[in-house]
């Protein structure tokens, strides 16, 4: 059986270090990193992913500053809370929280955002910079988790073939790019594949690390996996909970019951790599702060 990744223990000992960080940081300046968070409508999923990262903040020291606009607000308006943002030195970091209403455009208010307080790292800059290799820049925090993860079981990357199931820009293309540079904490050969391949198994089977973020429940199964593979799952589907139909059960894009046997390391879901997003998000935000203060 395969060891299982634990994602909520080690983003616990990041939000561990990251807390004497910031209690050093407010010892010397007398300042802390803040984070400012923008909701817009009332999705309920949304809005527990605030309330998740603000408790996070609080946790680590940082301070959070939570803006609400209504479902109906203009992309404009969300446009100039952002500039007002930006302008602000007290914010280190803002996020935007995803999805947005229809009436806004998501690639108008992301671009938006000063690239040195987009700690959700999706500002042209920065995914830029990451693909050039340039660390001076804020990963996307599902990948940057997703890396660590991999890091924590796989000691000696260099070589080791990385097959990603997905290409979204949230998750598929930044972990392809952040695997394949050349530094300790990568140095893979990288294949990304897609609805496009007639045969996903093909290309899975080859996978030294599967990386699957297809958002497909269970769609990758014991077959397609090479004995000894690390399985990273990324996947959070809702389906019905065989033990009360009335309810719902998170499941991966991981067939965990088959591909579990098979694997030498595998994250579950939940516990695996969602601790790893909010963690990554605050580490990020220190950072901003410390690139903003010219530490």
């Amino acid at each position: 059986m395969a060891l299982i990744i634990d994602g909520k223990k080690i983003a616990a000992g990041i939000r561990e270090e990251l807390k004497t960080e910031v209690a050093a940081l407010k010892a010397h300046l007398g300042d802390v990193p803040a984070l400012a968070v923008v909701l817009v409508g009332d999705n309920p999923a949304s809005a527990t992913y605030v309330r998740m990262k603000g408790k996070g903040c609080e946790e680590a020291g940082i301070r959070s500053i939570q803006h609400t606009l209504p479902g109906s607000a203009t992309q404009e308006e969300l446009l100039a809370l952002v500039d007002r943002l930006n302008g602000d030195p007290a914010v280190s970091g803002i996020l935007v929280q995803l999805p947005l209403p229809g009436q806004i455009r998501e690639s108008a208010v992301l671009n938006r955002i000063n690239p040195v307080k987009d700690v959700d790292g999706f500002h042209p800059v920065n995914v830029g910079k990451m693909v050039a290799g340039d660390e001076d820049c804020f990963f996307p925090c599902t990948p940057y988790g997703c890396q660590i993860l991999i890091n924590s079981v796989v000691k000696d990357l260099k070589g080791r073939h990385v097959v990603v199931v997905g290409r979204s820009n949230i998750v598929g293309k930044p972990i392809a790019n952040l695997m394949v540079q050349k530094n300790r904490s990568a140095n893979c050969i990288v294949t990304i594949c897609h609805t496009a391949a007639p045969d996903i198994g093909y290309y899975t089977r080859q996978a030294d690390i599967l990386v699957v973020a297809a958002g497909k429940a269970g769609m990758i199964t014991g077959d397609m996996v090479k004995e000894g593979a690390v399985v990273i799952d990324v996947g959070a589907n809702r389906v019905p909970d065989p033990a009360d139909p009335s309810k719902t059960m998170q499941v991966g894009d991981v067939n965990f019951d088959e591909v579990a046997p098979r694997a030498s390391a595998i994250t579950p879901v939940p516990g695996g790599v969602g601790p790893m997003t909010i963690a990554m998000l605050l580490k990020n935000t220190v950072k901003a702060f410390r690139l903003q203060r010219g530490l």
